[in-house]
């Protein structure tokens, strides 16, 4: 009965937060307005939680945001996406957060190894220099955590074949509802139910991927990928009206139950 009751508060304080974000910035539009924060550049550790946003270069041409926005793939949904769900973490966790922005770091920065959670966008673009993926191997085995989103199709093999340069002996297993992932904070236990944005194809099926430390499903998950799923997109149109808030509160569970997991495991 606990469980049920802390779900349920919890999942008002998600609204609840929502609902702060959508009378502070739209007013009821359905088109996303500016963030009614200054956001800040790459601020120095001090301890906080910070979103850190991985930085690549593409090897593959054409890397600038779909909709002519301009900027790079590993910049989709920036700065908004970030600066959302930090706001719902502090809200309702005990976390110390940063939620005037991101740090924006490459996969070789010593920076790095400060930040237990790191999230890639596009990974269907992502070409790592022999230096980006031996300091990024070393990265999660000593305890960091990473999140792949905002790609589908074949932009799939391209991230598992570039996680062969990372991690050459690691395997992709199929998570659902059982994994830990799902519970660390939020219960999702149909992960598979959450339809990709309304931009995409509703044909597509999203699913999750993970790799654990030694190929291990006993021991801990080194990285999650959102194949055919855009969760931050969720969060970037957060309370514009762009999806229902339920729908979106469902997308920012994904979010915290990611970054309680990284930080916990």
């Amino acid at each position: 009965m606990k469980l049920v009751v802390r779900a349920a508060v919890l999942c008002a304080a998600v609204a609840a937060a929502g609902a702060v974000l959508y009378g502070q910035r739209f007013g009821g539009g359905s088109r996303r307005a500016p963030l009614d924060v200054q956001v800040q550049g790459n601020t120095p550790y001090d301890g906080r939680f910070v979103f850190v946003r991985l930085r690549y270069n593409s090897g593959f041409g054409g890397g600038f945001r779909r909709g002519g926005g301009g900027g790079p793939m590993w910049a989709h949904d920036y700065p908004d996406g970030e600066v959302h769900l930090s706001r719902i973490l502090q809200e309702i966790t005990l976390l110390r957060i940063r939620t005037d922005g991101s740090n924006i770091l490459s996969l070789d920065d010593p920076e790095l190894f400060n930040y237990p959670v790191a999230y890639m966008a596009e990974p269907g673009f992502w070409q790592p220099s022999a230096s980006e993926a031996e300091s990024f191997r070393k990265y999660l085995l000593k305890g960091g955590f990473a999140i792949f989103d905002d790609f589908r199709g074949p932009h799939w093999n391209n991230l598992q074949y570039q996680m062969r340069q990372v991690l050459p002996d690691a395997q992709w297993v199929e998570l659902d509802g059982t994994a830990q992932i799902f519970h660390s904070f939020f219960e999702i236990d149909h992960p598979e139910d959450l339809a990709p944005p309304p931009i995409y194809g509703q044909a597509e099926a999203p699913s999750y991927w993970g790799i654990y430390e030694n190929n291990d499903p006993k021991k801990r998950l080194l990285v999650v990928a959102n194949v055919d799923q855009d969760i931050s997109e969720y969060w970037e149109y957060s309370g514009t009206g762009f999806v229902p808030v339920d729908v979106t509160n469902e997308a920012y569970k994904f979010g915290v139950n990611y970054v309680i997991y990284g930080l916990t495991h």
